[in-house]
């Protein structure tokens, strides 16, 4: 039974890790998806890269609904994923390891449900605590075996990208509570709600965001930064999944109480 898995960068993988590694395409009804399957100590996992194998699908065109169903489908029950992000306040350091524990949606043009009327039905999501605690807590547990501080709360900003926020943007978002700002992690969040999947995001810190220093962002800037911390990344990551419980308290799966669909 595979029940956790990680959607990340083409880089937070390497088969090498895993052992009896398979690559299938999981068909659903919004895409076929290529998973790759394998075994870490014994637990086994699967694996998205969230923009392709060749990184070539930007954030705003990532067909977040069919990687969540496909997991859905092969049973999943928790999703660890990284995102590259920048910084709104100075004590996030490029570097530094995030975990968010809310979001602010400013996203545009995304398909953010799986209920859209019709036979699938109008459903209204709870989403006070967006970012599963004991995944979060897994996580934590994972940095200080490894000795990798992992800091446990950030309110993410998601913007629509693929372009970088102006500095009035990131101004605006300061004054609302936003800590982190990148592209990915809504509406995958909330898909994994709908299914109540147990979900957290490891945000990697690459950057101060515009206008929090002087000069301008490049994307080889955020690229170089996350090489040099992948391997930590998926330290964590990995090590993370011994302390995941089968059992667990959190409301994650609460949704399904009330509309039983999906399930």
């Amino acid at each position: 039974m595979i029940r956790t898995a990680i959607i990340g960068g083409t880089g937070v993988y390497d088969p090498c890790l895993l052992e009896d590694v398979k690559e299938i395409i999981e068909k659903t009804p919004y895409g076929n998806v290529a998973v790759s399957i394998g075994k870490y100590a014994g637990i086994e996992v699967a694996f998205i890269p969230r923009h392709g194998l060749e990184h070539s699908i930007p954030p705003h065109l990532i067909n977040f609904r069919a990687n969540i169903m496909a997991l859905h489908q092969l049973g999943v029950k928790n999703i660890l994923a990284t995102a590259a992000v920048g910084s709104l306040h100075f004590e996030f350091k490029p570097g530094q390891f995030v975990l968010a524990d809310q979001f602010l949606d400013f996203t545009k043009s995304r398909q953010n449900t799986f209920y859209e009327g019709g036979e699938a039905g109008v459903v209204h999501c709870d989403m006070t605590v967006p970012y599963c605690p004991e995944l979060r807590g897994a996580l934590v547990k994972a940095g200080e075996e490894r000795g990798i501080r992992v800091q446990n709360g950030g309110t993410y900003v998601c913007t629509e990208g693929p372009r970088f926020e102006t500095a009035a943007e990131i101004m605006m978002f300061k004054q609302l509570g936003g800590q982190l700002v990148g592209m990915t992690s809504v509406p995958e969040v909330c898909l994994a709600r709908e299914l109540g999947i147990c979900y957290a995001t490891l945000a990697i810190v690459t950057n101060f965001a515009a206008g929090i220093t002087a000069g301008i962002l490049t994307h080889s800037e955020v690229l170089e930064l996350m090489k040099q911390n992948i391997a930590l990344a998926r330290s964590l990551m990995m090590s993370s999944l011994k302390y995941i419980s089968e059992e667990k308290s959190c409301d994650c799966r609460k949704i399904l109480d009330e509309h039983g669909a999906m399930q």
